[in-house]
């Protein structure tokens, strides 16, 4: 599937047993232990630098109806917002989750925790997909790192089921529509770099949930009425998210209200590098730890790009993956 340019190739046979009691054991376990699985799927010749995959496994919570590990081209995320949004429909549609029209709620367990998906659905097919996130907050309010060519570059670091730097791009002396993805991506993957270095960062619940992900790139706006603001996430290994990013723009949110800018039932919208868009706005406020957050609320449609089933010959080697850049 895609969802909003996004690819998420969803695993639903294949896989051994993927063993852990809770989603993080499961995750620890892929990644110790299946991982020449992930470049099996994600790399090429089967992917591609940035192809995004989603593993169904056995669900740990009470009432979840799947649980979800994320692949990328780095390894697992804790979160992931555009695959969210395509399993909500993938649920309904493969009948994990029975159809109720106007709106059948499939709950995900990611390794963030649950997040709830609600799927509109008409005439017994599923449409567009809003997902309630994980408690969302502002964890380091303008910092400044100084980069190579730069003096000084001001972000924000918050958490939407990952941590992400938030930046204005037009202290690189970037555009949208102007300036090029390359310049983005170098930009981004360069205060990613620095602000691991400038700021420790932990989680309230689990010490897997503490490392910044990636750097989310800004127009400065904040997606009021007819006028979306435009962002790129860069995460993982300089992966380019082509989606506004689901838990980019959870983050987002976050700050936005921790700073005052976006209060309670106001509807913002978010636009992608590949010009997609996702509304979101902050449903209520609650706590992670000592963090006030947000739950917030992100809508987004994903469709169907076909079905595929891979093998692997014993004797080919560049079949077990490889990445070009």
């Amino acid at each position: 599937m895609h969802t909003g340019g996004e690819p998420v190739r969803i695993v639903i046979s294949g896989y051994p047993p993927v063993l852990g009691n809770t989603i993080l054991e499961k995750r620890i376990y892929a990644r110790e232990t299946l991982d020449h699985l992930r470049k099996i799927l994600i790399f090429e010749p089967r992917g591609h630098y940035d192809m995004y995959g989603a593993l169904l496994v056995e669900p740990s919570l009470p009432g979840a109806d799947l649980a979800v590990l994320f692949l990328h081209n780095e390894g697992y995320s804790t979160m992931c917002g555009h695959a969210v949004i395509a399993l909500g429909r993938y649920a309904v549609d493969h009948g994990i989750v029975a159809a109720v029209e106007p709106i059948t709620t499939v709950n995900i367990e990611c390794p963030c925790g649950m997040v709830i998906a609600s799927v509109a659905v008409e005439a017994g097919r599923a449409g567009a997909v809003s997902f309630e996130s994980v408690p969302a907050f502002m964890f380091a309010a303008g910092q400044q790192v100084d980069l190579p060519g730069i003096s000084s570059v001001a972000f924000d670091i918050a958490y939407g089921g990952a941590f992400y730097a938030i930046a204005d791009c037009h202290q690189f002396g970037l555009k949208f529509g102007r300036s090029r993805v390359r310049d983005f991506v170098d930009a981004a993957t360069g205060l990613t770099k620095a602000a691991k270095h400038a700021v420790t960062l932990s989680h309230p619940e689990h010490a897997e949930l503490a490392f910044l992900y990636g750097t989310i790139l800004t127009d400065g706006g904040d997606g009021r009425a007819d006028n979306p603001t435009k962002n790129i996430c860069v995460f993982a290994d300089a992966e380019v998210d082509r989606s506004p990013t689901g838990s980019g723009v959870t983050a987002r949110l976050a700050a936005m209200h921790a700073k005052g800018d976006c209060l309670p039932g106001e509807e913002r919208t978010f636009e992608s590098i590949a010009g997609s868009r996702f509304t979101g706005k902050v449903l209520r406020t609650t706590l992670a730890g000592d963090h006030p957050a947000i739950i917030a609320s992100v809508s987004g449609r994903a469709f169907y790009t076909g079905t595929a089933e891979f093998t692997l010959e014993e004797d080919d080697l560049l079949g077990r993956g490889f990445l070009l850049r």
